[in-house]
């Protein structure tokens, strides 16, 4: 076949401009598609204030609740004394009872520590307290007392508090400390003074009554409000620093999940993990009662901290309320189809009355519907099970009436001619058409539902999704959020898969292998 030359090409164009050339609104509707594309994302922005939501988010505090995805901090506290330091750490420290990381350095020496402090503790705690503070103790005879307490003859109380030169005792404590942050990033704390070194920058903080002063300009990781206020150390994903008059809190961060498989409870707790697993294989058993195997399986599932088993069996509540919802579903909305389906049950007004009244339950969102039941039921996985059988028996009674509406009359004829029962020409005619597609769909919508029942959870009905918003209600333990967030992932991955595979085989689609 001869090809055109362009100036054959040229001329043949020109001949027939009709053919060639599109119209004026054919050629710039692609523009205008375009303008009015770009003029709604720019009414949008305008719209809902997306700038200024921008410029006022927090992205401090963001930054941090990812940080608590993938890490955790151990949070001692510092407080200063006149010469003298004291150093605790919370209740349930992920560290255990009486932590000496090495990251935390103590020096000691043997100093006078006053009895002033000790004698006013005792004196307060023998008077009681209020909600405006210490309570003194009742005025003699003769005075009186008012709102906030003695108007008059209080010599008592003044007597319990102990003379201004009260003997001291000298006893070893701790007069400086240092905390590692990291390479080049460090901590030095003594009484009175705070000196933070980060990457070659250094800063001195000293307290000075209640004020926090600082030598020198402050470098950009420090921050202070005002001059004398409390001072704020960054040290990047080591962790952070909080300089106050009274004390420094320390915020130390380490990377990974703490005490994720034993808590400090357990007798495996800070073992490696050869010893532990020598210990469950050949050890001496460490309670008599039991194995260590045993032991340590049930210290597993008992963390105190991440909860495995009960968020397991929550995760299995959610599971069994997909598919329990999702087959009562498709068992109701099977039968009700078929008189839904114009060319399965002549009858105008079953047909209008079925169809509307699955537009009514699947108009209303699942979450309604699930809020609706846990008023009704109570917090539960029975709430979450009602929800999705009312919701998908709404949306699978439309798509199974509109297959049947949409099968192949031929073979229901066909059925028909032999002399068939009606039924027979149902379960002939009709089902080997729309059976796969039916179950095609209550697949997918099974898989889907086990995202849903996540989210219907968090209302109260039951499953993980209680047990997700619970822990992000905490604000603290992020790392929570991260391991269930991580299992539902999973769980959809796997139900996905498989609700794909036995998809295919229904239909009798196979994927070819690309080569």
């Amino acid at each position: 076949m001869r090809a055109f030359t362009p100036a054959e090409a040229t001329a043949l164009a020109s001949r027939h401009p009709e053919i060639f050339t599109g119209s004026l609104r054919r050629r710039l509707a692609g523009w205008l598609i375009g303008g009015g594309i770009a003029l709604y994302l720019v009414f949008a922005w305008w719209f809902f204030s997306v700038g200024a939501i921008f410029a006022n988010a927090n992205w401090g505090i963001a930054s941090a609740y990812m940080a608590d995805w993938v890490s955790y901090e151990v949070r001692p506290d510092i407080e200063l004394g006149e010469d003298h330091l004291e150093i605790s750490f919370p209740r349930f420290s992920p560290l255990g009872d009486n932590p000496d990381p090495d990251w935390l350095t103590r020096k000691t020496a043997v100093v006078a520590i006053s009895a002033k402090t000790d004698g006013a503790a005792s004196s307060a705690a023998g008077a009681g307290s209020g909600f405006m503070g210490a309570i003194e103790p009742a005025p003699p005879e003769g005075g009186s007392t008012g709102f906030l307490g003695p108007l008059g003859g209080n010599e008592a109380a003044v007597s319990t508090l102990p003379p201004a030169d009260a003997p001291s005792r000298r006893e070893e404590a701790v007069v400086e400390a240092s905390v590692a942050f990291g390479e080049e990033k460090s901590l030095r704390i003594l009484p009175g003074i705070v000196r933070a070194t980060r990457g070659g920058e250094t800063i001195t903080f000293e307290i000075e009554g209640e004020r926090v002063e600082a030598h020198g300009p402050l470098p950009d990781w420090v921050s202070q409000s005002e001059p004398g206020a409390k001072a704020i150390l960054y040290f990047g994903v080591g962790g952070s620093a909080e300089v106050q008059t009274d004390e420094v809190r320390i915020r130390r961060r380490f990377l990974g999940w703490e005490n994720f498989f034993f808590d400090t409870r357990s007798p495996f707790f800070g073992r490696p993990a050869d010893e532990v697993i020598s210990l469950i294989l050949f050890g001496e058993r460490l309670r008599p009662e039991t194995s260590n195997a045993t032991l340590a399986w049930s210290n597993f599932l008992n963390n105190s901290e991440w909860q495995h088993g009960d968020v397991w069996l929550k995760l299995l509540q959610t599971i069994v309320m997909a598919f329990v919802g999702t087959v009562l579903a498709s068992l109701l909305a099977f039968p009700l189809a078929f008189a839904a389906a114009r060319n399965i049950y002549p009858s105008r007004a079953a047909n209008f009355l079925l169809k509307r009244f699955f537009d009514f339950l699947r108009s209303v969102d699942m979450l309604i519907w699930a809020l609706f039941f846990t008023r009704a039921f109570g917090p539960g996985p029975l709430a979450g099970i009602s929800a999705i059988f009312v919701t998908d028996t709404g949306t699978f009674g439309k798509l199974y009436s509109e297959a049947l509406e949409n099968i192949d009359d031929k073979q229901r004829e066909g059925v028909r001619s032999v002399g068939a029962a009606p039924s027979a020409v149902q379960r002939y005619g009709v089902l080997p058409q729309v059976l796969p597609v039916f179950l095609s769909q209550s697949l997918y919508f099974w898989e889907s539902n086990t995202r849903s029942a996540t989210i219907i959870g968090a209302v109260g009905a039951g499953g993980i999704g209680l047990k997700l918003w619970e822990a992000m209600r905490t604000n603290s333990d992020w790392e929570n959020v991260a391991y269930m967030v991580l299992l539902i992932l999973l769980v959809v991955f796997v139900f996905d898969n498989i609700s794909s595979m036995l998809r295919r085989r229904l239909t009798g689609t196979q994927v070819t292998p690309a080569h």
